[in-house]
């Protein structure tokens, strides 16, 4: 109330009295502007009494003119002042309530605390050892026609070999066809030979889909099959390049391995390879040493009626197949003892088992460095 100026005008000098008292008393800045608009606002006690000089006669404008010009300023001078006050204090509690405490530890970047999926890594590391053996990467769709998935790959209707797969069936369409979920990426290779023309050197790696549901299986896993269609491809490149990428996927110097004879309807001949393993110490496997085996993959020569389904000849071209689970060999290669757990998005799990967005696998570098 220092600030105020007495005049000659009691009448003014209580209403400065009135509004210097309204705007000390504001605690707020919504508060202040009401008093504002009160006062210096179109019908304010201030502006009101501005539109009355025009009325009065020359010389009482000259007395009144002044002192209702400077009755505004000084109150404007008061509210700029309240004002800053006023934004000085909530700036003040507002500091109070988000203070950062700096002993606090800093949190990791995104980049830090993200973790890549063992699938998506393990399908790198098949990528870049095969890319370096000459192979590319064919994809194709998860649903299926009865066809791709079946008969091109010599399953002819009715054959029992069809019931090797547990297969998830989609209703009829239009046309009466009940398509499937693919129960291998053999299709795959049946659409790349189909759309290109030998030679050919792919892998096909995907999701596949089968009804079983255990500690080693479940209703989605991941598949990766390897295709070679030549002139003069024979089981001696097959075992040469399956040795090649169990001693690169496994990280170990060598690998001994053994074909035993089996049956693929789309392979003839037809063969499961074991590879050699230490399995002395529980819970634990170790690749190229000990006396144990392992079945990890199904192989064999394409089967010339394969070769005719998709426009191939095969008396001029013959090549080789193989498949194996991409879940099983990640499983094997970094110790998890259950399937299931890949897929159930527990993120302590992907923590523990997880792989660093940047650590990219390299032949040079190592593959899970």
């Amino acid at each position: 109330m220092s600030d105020l100026v007495l005049t000659d005008h009691p009448a003014l000098d209580a209403l400065e009295r009135e509004i210097a008292s309204a705007i000390l008393a504001s605690a707020d800045e919504a508060a202040l502007e009401q008093v504002r608009i009160s006062a210096l606002g179109k019908k304010g006690s201030v502006s009101e009494l501005l539109k009355s000089l025009g009325a009065m006669s020359p010389d009482e404008r000259k007395v009144m003119g002044p002192a209702i010009n400077g009755l505004r300023d000084r109150i404007q001078g008061l509210m700029a002042a309240r004002r800053e006050t006023l934004k000085a204090a909530a700036l003040e509690a507002r500091l109070a309530t988000e203070k950062v405490d700096v002993t606090l530890p800093v949190r990791e970047a995104p980049a830090e605390i993200g973790r890549v999926h063992p699938i998506s890594q393990v399908m790198e590391e098949l990528t870049a050892i095969f890319a370096d053996m000459g192979f590319s990467v064919a994809e194709g769709p998860d649903i299926e026609d009865d066809f791709h998935n079946f008969t091109a790959l010599n399953f002819p209707a009715g054959h029992p070999a069809r019931e090797m797969h547990d297969t998830f069936f989609l209703p009829p369409g239009a046309d009466g066809e009940r398509k499937v979920l693919r129960t291998h990426t053999s299709p795959v290779q049946v659409r790349t030979m189909q759309a290109k023309k030998p030679p050919i050197r792919v892998i096909c790696p995907g999701r596949t889909y089968r009804c079983d549901s255990d500690q080693t299986h479940t209703p989605m896993f991941h598949q990766v099959e390897g295709l070679v269609i030549d002139r003069h491809a024979h089981l001696g490149h097959l075992k040469w390049i399956l040795e090649e990428f169990c001693k690169s996927f496994f990280e170990v110097e060598g690998v001994k391995m053994r074909f035993r004879p089996s049956f693929f309807p789309f392979t003839e001949p037809s063969m499961e390879v074991d590879i050699q393993c230490d399995r002395s110490r529980p819970g634990e496997i170790r690749f190229g040493e000990g006396n144990d085996w392992l079945e990890i993959l199904g192989c064999g020569m394409v089967h010339p009626n394969v070769l005719r389904n998709c426009g191939i000849d095969p008396d001029e071209y013959q090549g080789f197949a193989w498949g194996m689970g991409i879940d099983r060999i990640a499983m094997l290669k970094y110790g998890m003892s259950d399937l299931r757990a890949f897929f159930e998005a527990d993120v302590r799990w992907l923590s523990h088992y997880g792989f660093r967005p940047l650590d990219f696998p390299t032949l040079a570098g190592g593959l899970s460095a």
